[in-house]
């Protein structure tokens, strides 16, 4: 097959290195507006929208991120997942930036607000256009160059996005290094492997695109063509491998991170696998890193994988030898889950070379009689492993839980004998099996299980199989599976359980009856890749003092078992508060003496916004998990309208919580996950008061959009709006605006406002004092588990010893150096509008503004000012 690329048009037709900023076709439609990006930490980064044009009509919308600060630095291009947009990148755009970087992000061909079609990263179409924005990075004064019209330039992305990255260094080497993530190197591998049709995937990726109008033709009528049949067919093969980055193999020679996930039934950790191994061979340097998470869900690590992007870059770009990039490989694995929040726990293990999918390989025996299984007509019902995009299944499968679905006389299964010790399987199992079908065709699904003692359900790791299509299967043949690749450890005493099943519910099989006979040729091979160890960790606190706690807790119930449980009557003179919180106290386990709350008490009407404030180690988490009835409190009570709370009391039905987000199903939209929700709370659907929830959670027209298409900001929105749905009167709000950025954080609060417009109540905890300042009605503010100070928000901070005295004119210099040397004064700050002035502890306002008029400066205006974050510090003492 002829994998050689077609020509790319204009100037992708000469040499590589032959790029210029001069000959570039890079047309900018208007001029941009600088705009400072708010940051706490500085340099501040400014941002700069353009829309570029690229030729043939097409328009791509970038932003550009630099600071003032650095002279000439490298420059990162950030591409985005398929689905997504530029606004995803924003927040990574930043960080590099402060980091020292200029930093380019675009929506490609047909997403966000650019124009064009779809091509699946075309080398006429998406690659071409970043050699374009490569051209125009050349021309900017901040970007450092290796010669004129040569930049130095990292590109990074994940999925859609990583495969530009690929491809781009293999089409123009003006690129120095790269970060792809969670991505492909045979598109054709990904989407047809072995020659069978990922149909699920296949839809996934058209319906995202927004159609199939939506791609260029030529991928629109291959896909229509392969799904009406579900056989890849040669020319569809061939156009997804001229598109894939390893088509331009050969050519990629610059450092190279690789970051695949683990729960991935898209792009499986083996298309990171044949990229290693290609790139590696170039001469270039290539890391490896399997992450816990994947297109199937799981924790994607961001904040890590993100941090060793910046390492890869500092050192390959920025030339920094010092900067640490990890080890060549590394891989998460899951060690059980923590206790406290139910998350799975992750630790870390590496080796000092990539070791392959097929290192250290064991042999285990099989054992299986020769056997007859059938695929149905319709090739239905279909077995069932992995669900595009429900990182549920693949995350459950981690924690040693079996949701697999086999059907009977649909597979054959052949098992080992009990292990004698435990086996850490990294890497692809392989095993050679004999087929013969009554069809002069097969499709058999393999897949290898981890089967417990006793019965306990299989358990398959990260959900994947391998498909096979087996040609000339009716005169029989050996066939080898190279069956997927994971990390799983298999304990002493289970067993391995290689399966072939004839149907999946994410492929297309035959929909002719056929009967499939397979009998073993040969044991499993299982890698083991002895090099990568993991980090000791000791053993957990809970080995040694469970069983003492278990005495205790027994004891401790035996001597209390005379006293009253009964939940306390409601008060009726309460029937209208939403929250009286009275002597509130919980102390710390095993403390008697520390308390994470102390003898707290306050009380919240209807139709307040109440900010619950205090530094860390306040107590604010741990109020708010016993006011949502999660753990219980040692002395004093909670009342919600009248009721006591305990652990699922039924007033608990009107409140409404958002605490650390939701979990949503990525490939189902915003309104499909709420109603899911609520339906599986059992209650009935027209007390959901959906649209009323939604529209006061302001989602418009994304609602009917992919959650996977949804930005932060938005995925923050569907959260409270999951909270709100039945629109409980209290809603609980735990952090609701982190991770957003100003103008998403603007939006929030407007929920907030919205909400407890209609007499209902919000609490909300936050760390962001000017938000809670102008979102909030209300404040408690505890230190140390206790009350500091509640009331309104202008009397908490409507004291202090800063006044804003306002002039009719500015106020010249050396008058503001007299005001300074005022007795009572102690500084003066000249603003827009006066005088900033911070009295002395002598100092008094009416003395102050005698002296003003003696020094004839022109009041106007005379007041208190004085910031919440003032009277948060004051209040707390500096313990925050």
């Amino acid at each position: 097959m002829d994998l050689r690329l077609p020509r790319l048009r204009g100037l992708l037709r000469r040499p590589r290195r032959t790029f210029s900023a001069a000959a570039a076709v890079v047309v900018l439609a208007g001029a941009g507006t600088w705009t400072a990006v708010a940051s706490d930490d500085p340099p501040p980064v400014r941002r700069t929208d353009r829309t570029v044009s690229v030729g043939d009509g097409v328009r791509l919308d970038t932003s550009y991120f630099t600071t003032d600060s650095g002279g000439r630095r490298p420059a990162v291009l950030l591409a985005h997942g398929f689905g997504g947009s530029k606004a995803d990148l924003r927040q990574q755009a930043e960080g590099l930036a402060r980091d020292g970087y200029a930093v380019l992000t675009w929506s490609a061909r047909g997403f966000g607000r650019s124009t064009g079609k779809i091509g699946l990263n075309d080398p006429d179409g998406e690659v071409a256009d970043v050699s374009r924005l490569i051209d125009w990075l050349a021309q900017q004064p901040q970007v450092r160059l290796d010669k004129t019209g040569d930049p130095r330039v990292g590109v990074a992305g994940a999925s859609y996005g990583g495969a530009v990255a690929l491809l781009a260094a293999g089409h123009d080497d003006r690129v120095d290094a790269i970060a792809p993530a969670v991505t492909y190197w045979n598109l054709a591998d990904a989407l047809f492997p072995n020659g069978v049709f990922k149909k699920l995937w296949a839809g996934l990726f058209v319906n995202t695109g927004g159609g199939c109008d939506r791609f260029e033709d030529a991928v629109c009528r291959m896909y229509q063509r392969v799904a009406e049949s579900g056989v890849p067919d040669p020319e569809a093969v061939k156009l997804l491998e001229d598109r894939s980055p390893q088509a331009v193999a050969g050519r990629i020679r610059v450092p190279t991170l690789l970051a695949q996930g683990q729960t991935d039934s898209l792009f499986p950790l083996g298309q990171a696998d044949a990229a290693a191994r290609a790139i590696r061979a170039n001469g270039a340097p290539v890391d490896v890193d399997w992450i816990a998470g994947g297109h199937d869900g799981g924790d994607m690590e961001t904040d890590r994988v993100q941090a060793r992007v910046r390492s890869w870059f500092d050192r390959h770009l920025k030339g920094d030898e010092g900067a640490g990039t990890g080890p060549a490989f590394r891989v998460t694995r899951t060690g059980g889950v923590d206790s406290t929040d139910g998350r799975a726990q992750l630790r870390g293990a590496s080796a000092d070379r990539y070791p392959g999918l097929a290192d250290g390989p064991v042999s285990v025996p099989l054992s299986g009689r020769e056997q007859r299984f059938a695929n149905p007509a319709g090739a239905g019902p279909p077995a069932v492993s992995a669900l595009p995009g429900i990182g549920g299944l693949a995350r459950l499968s981690s924690l040693g839980v079996g949701v697999s679905l086999d059907f009977p006389g649909q597979y054959a299964a052949f098992q080992s004998a009990p292990l004698s010790e435990d086996l850490r399987i990294t890497g692809s199992p392989t095993a050679t099996v004999h087929v013969r079908s009554t069809s002069d065709d097969a499709v058999l699904f393999g897949k290898v299980y981890d089967v417990g003692p006793g019965g306990a359900a299989p358990v398959l790791p990260a959900q994947l199989v391998t498909p096979v299509r087996v040609e000339g299967a009716k005169a029989g043949k050996d066939v080898t599976l190279t069956l997927p690749a994971i990390d799983h450890e298999v304990e002493k005493g289970h067993r391995l359980r290689l399966v072939l099943a004839s149907t999946d519910l994410g492929y297309a099989s035959p929909a002719a009856p056929a009967t499939y006979t397979v009998s073993l040729a040969g044991d499993l091979k299982a890698p083991t890749a002895p090099g990568v160890t993991t980090a000791a960790a000791p053993l957990p606190a809970w080995v040694w003092w469970l069983p003492l706690a278990g005495l205790a807790v027994a004891l401790a119930l035996l001597l209390t078992g005379r006293r009253r449980t009964a939940t306390p009557a409601p008060d009726p003179a309460l029937a209208g508060v939403p929250l009286q919180i009275t002597g509130l106290t919980k102390r710390y386990a095993g403390a008697a003496d520390r308390y994470a709350v102390r003898e707290l008490s306050f009380r919240v009407e209807k139709g307040q916004v109440l900010g619950l404030l205090g530094p860390n180690g306040a107590g604010k988490t741990t109020t708010l998990r016993m006011l949502m009835g999660l753990i219980t409190p040692d002395d004093g009570e909670i009342r919600v309208f009248g009721h006591a709370i305990r652990p699922g009391a039924p007033v608990l039905s009107r409140v409404g919580a958002f605490v650390e987000g939701a979990g949503f199903l990525p490939h189902l939209s915003g309104r499909e996950n709420l109603e899911l929700y609520w339906r599986a709370t059992g209650r009935p659907a027209e007390d959901a008061h959906l649209d009323e929830a939604l529209e006061i959670a302001g989602l418009g027209d994304a609602l009917a959009r992919a959650v996977r298409t949804y930005s932060q900001g938005m995925r923050q929105r569907l959260a409270i709006a999951q909270a709100m749905l039945g629109l409980p009167d209290l809603l609980i709000l735990d952090e609701p605006t982190n991770g957003l950025d100003p103008p998403q954080i603007r939006e929030m609060r407007e929920v907030m406002i919205r909400y407890a417009a209609a007499g209902r109540t919000v609490i909300v905890s936050s760390h962001l004092l000017a938000e809670v300042e102008q979102s909030c009605t209300h404040l408690v503010v505890m230190d140390r588990g206790r009350l500091v100070q509640a009331g309104p928000v202008a009397e908490i901070i409507g004291s202090g010893d800063t006044l804003l005295v306002g002039t009719d004119v500015p106020v010249e210099e050396p008058v503001v150096e007299k005001v300074a040397a005022l007795p009572g004064v102690a500084s003066v700050v000249h603003t827009d509008d006066g005088l900033l002035i911070r009295l002395a502890a002598d100092g008094t306002a009416p003395r102050l503004v005698a002296e003003l008029v003696r020094l004839e400066v022109p009041v106007a205006s005379v007041g208190p000012h004085r910031r919440l974050e003032d009277a948060f510090l004051t209040l707390i003492g500096g313990s925050a």
